[in-house]
């Protein structure tokens, strides 16, 4: 699978060539899934949250990576996964050129991409992009670090570590004291391993495990 892991999702030009140089064709050309799980997990986040960001109606020039120009777009809903045949909705998942993950609770979001079966899938789809936001993109990580435990605080910050880096997103996003510079290094004292903190206009691509920053904005490394 190829990946781009995102604070705040396809924000700049730069990601969106980027995410088209990964798809290998257009976005027009190109059909995505849309996962909005993380968002049940998260406690800030609500039916109307996903509703806003399933149908690309988020208000104040907030966009939804389901706006970008797909050809096709539909919904992947994890936590519906295992009430259905595995041979109904994983052709779904490989016949998408992208699968794009929302933000919410990662903690709880890896849950369920074990739980869905999702997991067992993903080193089947080596052509697909996988397309993270905020959490979305933190799943994928060996920890998010206490700090984005929101579900249960206290619990476990352990998510998949398909990548061996941590992030930190929306660094220095305006009015969010708990996401400064000084927050993210701090975070990452606790994280110990290799971390990347990245504002909302920066992308980390990995592709057969080699990692590059695509970056309009801010972005640093730590414990690197």
């Amino acid at each position: 699978m190829k990946l781009l892991l995102t604070s705040g999702g396809v924000t700049n030009d730069s990601i969106r060539t980027a995410l088209e140089d990964l798809l290998g064709t257009p976005i027009a050309d190109s059909s995505a899934l849309f996962i909005p799980t993380a968002q049940w997990g998260q406690p800030m986040c609500s039916p109307e949250t996903v509703w806003r960001s399933t149908a690309g109606r988020w208000p104040g020039g907030i966009h939804s990576p389901v706006e970008l120009g797909w050809r096709a777009v539909g919904v992947l809903e994890l936590t519906a996964l295992p009430t259905i045949a595995p041979e109904r909705w994983m052709p779904w998942v490989r016949e998408a050129d992208a699968l794009l993950v929302d933000g919410g609770e990662a903690v709880y979001l890896a849950e369920w991409i074990r739980r869905s079966g999702l997991a067992d899938l993903i080193p089947e789809l080596h052509e697909t992009v996988w397309v993270g936001i905020s959490a979305g993109s933190m799943a994928l990580t060996p920890r998010v670090g206490p700090e984005f435990v929101d579900r249960h605080p206290g619990g476990t910050d352990e998510t998949l570590g398909l990548v061996d880096f941590s992030i930190f997103p929306h660094l220095d996003y305006p009015g969010w004291t708990g996401n400064t510079t000084a927050a993210a290094h701090r975070w990452a004292e606790g994280i110990r391993g290799r971390a990347y903190a990245i504002d909302d206009q920066t992308a980390i691509r990995v592709v057969d495990g080699v990692v590059d920053v695509i970056s309009e904005g801010n972005w640093e490394l730590l414990n690197g």
